[in-house]
């Protein structure tokens, strides 16, 4: 930008006028950022939206799916044994008596030694036998005691095992290693590698399975404390203070009160879409303002089609028969209670006006959010898409108008310094001329 001359021969202000000028050519931009913010405005308000309907549809699926309302919880009778089910479980109840419990193998080696004492003969690797045919030499390093530790401990050499050495007297240690696994086939052996003792032998603990009784002679034998499926969907876990002897009854059955609470977990993310639409869309008369969805066509649809899929026609019925209505605000209500009385009386029923068995409730809102909120042809996705196709296209024509001002102020600039200098020229001469009428 070239040098300004304000006022200098004129006294006019002229960079206020300049700014002035300015001020009413940036009108335009002026409107462009104006326009700006708003679409920006309704760019997060669909973006929020979108987030809600794609919230619903995870809501939806696990109820819409076969089974989805067949929530079923485990409990057990004693606080040493825990039980857990899954969809695939069916009510039942048995007994178990823990008779065995899932123990891993160790050995506890004889000799004692310092960290640093040579342990391994005649060369630097021991023998790791698990009983399966295919023993592994493992390299120690320098064949001393802290060597050996770290070579069986050692993630890349994968020996399933862990080891750790025992102060017995000052600079004297014992090594104990134990499988990481729990089970009878856990069992291992360490040796040199000419198959002699290692640490003149070790004492052993066995490793065992856990095992319980169920009655009628059936014994159950795990690997771990944990019965994965011992019935269909049904998992029994042994605590570590599971003693020998300790029984306990486990019942599975239906919990209604955790159905319902699926249940009213979707229709209160239904709610919640209806008032984010419905608050969006009103026009404040005190503050005379339009909500930022106001106008918006492809919302208002959106907000009927979720009712139409709530209430399709001839399905009012079934829906008030577990407890879901429509209120007078436009919004649904809930009633647990009627809701569990249902569940409790006819499961089956319920299912049906509920998953995608029947075509229920909770299939037509899950398939009516996703197609709202899917990531590649949702009816959201596409608007926010335009959105931000539209604030593109303003930002880059504001950008336009930023060099296109630039100019036009750099134009006024250098007309009023070009008055300027003109009318100083101008004044010089008339005190020239004033200076030689002067002398005659």
């Amino acid at each position: 930008m070239g040098a300004t001359i304000s006022g200098l021969s004129s006294g006019l202000d002229t960079a206020s006028i300049v700014n002035q000028l300015m001020q009413v050519e940036a009108q335009p931009q002026t409107q462009l950022k104006a326009k700006v913010t708003d679409q920006q405005r309704l760019l997060t308000a669909l973006q929020g939206l979108n987030a809600k309907f794609a919230s619903l549809t995870t809501a939806a699926e696990g109820l819409a799916k076969p089974g989805g309302l067949a929530t079923l919880t485990a409990t057990s009778s004693s606080t040493s044994i825990t039980a857990s089910a899954t969809g695939s479980a069916a009510p039942t109840t048995l007994s178990v008596t823990v008779t065995s419990v899932a123990r891993s193998h160790q050995l506890g080696f004889t000799e004692a030694h310092a960290l640093t004492d040579r342990v391994t003969v005649p060369a630097t690797q021991v023998t790791l036998d698990r009983f399966d045919g295919s023993p592994v030499v493992l390299e120690t390093g320098d064949g001393t005691l802290q060597g050996l530790v770290n070579a069986i401990n050692l993630t890349a050499n994968d020996t399933g095992l862990r080891a750790t050495t025992i102060k017995v007297a000052d600079g004297s240690y014992k090594l104990m290693v134990t499988s990481v696994a729990t089970g009878a086939a856990s069992d291992f052996a360490l040796t040199q590698t000419d198959g002699s003792p290692l640490l003149g032998g070790a004492s052993v603990v066995a490793g065992s399975d856990a095992k319980i009784d169920l009655g009628s002679g059936i014994v159950a034998t795990s690997s771990s404390n944990t019965f994965t499926d011992l019935l269909p969907g049904v998992a029994v876990t042994l605590k570590p203070d599971a003693a020998v002897g300790t029984t306990a009854t486990i019942s599975v059955a239906r919990d209604a009160d955790a159905v319902a609470k699926s249940v009213k977990s979707m229709v209160d993310s239904v709610n919640d879409i209806l008032k984010t639409i419905d608050s969006g869309s009103a026009y404040n008369a005190s503050t005379k303002t339009a909500g930022v969805l106001m106008g918006e066509s492809t919302v208002r649809d959106l907000r009927d089609r979720l009712l139409d899929a709530v209430y399709p026609a001839g399905g009012a019925a079934s829906l008030a028969s577990v407890g879901i209505q429509v209120s007078r605000d436009g919004t649904l209500s809930f009633d647990a209670t009627a809701f569990s009385q249902a569940y409790a009386a006819d499961p089956a029923k319920v299912a049906t006006a509920i998953d995608s068995t029947g075509g229920g409730f909770a299939e037509r809102v899950r398939a009516m959010a996703k197609s709202a909120s899917n990531t590649t042809d949702g009816v959201l996705t596409q608007a926010i898409s335009g959105q931000n196709s539209e604030l593109k296209r303003l930002n880059d024509s504001i950008a336009d108008w930023d060099d296109r001002l630039a100019l036009r102020r750099t134009s006024l600039e250098r007309q009023f310094t070009a008055l300027e200098t003109a009318l100083n020229q101008m004044q010089s001469q008339s005190n020239w001329l004033s200076g030689q009428l002067s002398k005659l």
